[in-house]
């Protein structure tokens, strides 16, 4: 990875980098705070058909059609496009809140450092600040430079030098994350295929303690030791819902073991 000295930056100079998809119910909003801080705002779309595009090429934002590599591999794409070397890396369906905006136009961003954003949830018209959604520190301002993502599949991270400090920034990072219900379930069935796929990868074999225990022990950490319950009907939800996708993703995983193995016979 490049590792270049920065030096202070004398007033803030962002680019926002945004990977899309069908987004057009969010996009408006994410893009239009977006503007109150970035002098760049760069979104990467993977063939939307939703009117995400024609959207953020009203607000003026730079749209370019990106083939789909995952998650990580994508977004260091858009980094590389990008004009500036502090990304701020926003997802579609999050919106600046206007204390993050006041904090992120005052800041002076320092070598060294990469700051997190305080990410809430919205879920059925509540904002969940339970059920291990909450609190949910996002690292998403940094130096391209001495920084980039990492992952394969799902839940891609970002490679941080171990001496770098992370600095919290005062101010919420609205997330509107799923439309309803259906779109919440197909969004579980996506990430535990991802899952599934990245653990097949990785080698890893389903035991008789994971198939039938961890699913339990995902509904008693977020319900029980993240105080979901505290969240009443939708801590519940989101809890039992995610237990279904860890049962869900080994499911897949045994599939694709018996797929491989029967290939080898």
């Amino acid at each position: 990875m490049p590792n270049h000295s920065s030096s202070l930056i004398p007033h803030p100079c962002f680019s926002s980098v945004i990977i899309t998809k069908n987004a057009a119910d969010t996009i408006g909003k994410c893009v239009a705070a977006l503007l109150n801080v970035c002098d760049e705002v760069l979104v990467l779309d993977s063939q939307s058909t939703d009117g995400t595009i024609e959207i953020c090429e009203r607000l003026g934002v730079k749209v370019v059609q990106q083939e789909w590599f995952g998650y990580a591999k994508t977004k260091n794409i858009g980094n590389a496009m990008a004009r500036h070397d502090w990304i701020l890396s926003i997802d579609s369906d999050e919106v600046l809140s206007e204390e993050l905006v006041a904090s992120l136009r005052k800041l002076r961003p320092e070598p060294g450092k990469v700051y997190a954003l305080d990410r809430i949830t919205e879920y059925e018209g509540k904002w969940v600040r339970h059920s291990g959604w909450y609190p949910e520190w996002k690292e998403r301002l940094f130096d391209r430079r001495q920084v980039e993502w990492q992952g394969d599949f799902v839940h891609e991270t970002l490679r941080i030098p171990a001496d770098f400090q992370i600095v919290r920034l005062s101010g919420k990072l609205y997330h509107y994350s799923f439309k309803d219900v259906e779109d919440h379930l197909r969004r579980l069935e996506k990430y535990a295929r991802l899952g599934a796929e990245e653990q097949f990868a990785a080698g890893k074999k389903v035991t008789f303690v994971k198939r039938w225990f961890a699913p339990a022990a995902r509904f008693v950490r977020g319900f029980i030791l993240k105080r979901g319950f505290l969240d009443g009907r939708t801590g519940w939800a989101i809890c039992r819902r995610e237990a279904m996708m860890v049962r869900l993703r080994y499911r897949i995983l045994e599939d694709l073991w018996r797929k491989s193995d029967s290939r080898v016979i």
